[in-house]
């Protein structure tokens, strides 16, 4: 499939502690584009969504995070994994194909300080 028709499916985490998430899925995503340029996109596409609750729409997303390649392993965590973020976590300059993002990749869409916050005390509250 070719970089400017890929489908991504963006998972946004409003809370690691209640594993409070809801996937959004794209199709035709160009990979070519910077990590900054498809956050921006995302973030302006959210809000105009219809069928999501008022707290995602308006919550504070800053950073993305591989979760999930097509064909090969997921993590055992219901949210994301607390591994590798050096490899996962998309760098905002560079592009979605050179961050390791290809047809079918989930991401997670989330706000950084809650995720270091989660990750220093992984605890659920439910």
């Amino acid at each position: 499939m070719s970089a400017e028709n890929s489908t991504v499916t963006v998972r946004l985490v409003r809370s690691f502690e209640h594993r409070n998430f809801r996937p959004l899925v794209y199709h035709g995503v160009n990979l070519d584009q910077t990590v900054k340029q498809f956050i921006t996109f995302v973030r302006k596409d959210v809000p105009s969504r219809t069928g999501l609750p008022p707290p995602f729409k308006n919550y504070k997303y800053d950073t993305m995070k591989i979760i999930h390649q097509a064909h090969k392993s997921k993590t055992g965590e219901l949210v994301v994994s607390l591994e590798d973020d050096d490899k996962l976590i998309l760098k905002e300059d560079s592009t979605l194909k050179a961050a390791g993002v290809a047809n079918e990749t989930e991401l997670a869409f989330f706000c950084e300080e809650d995720y270091r916050n989660y990750k220093a005390n992984p605890v659920s509250a439910w």
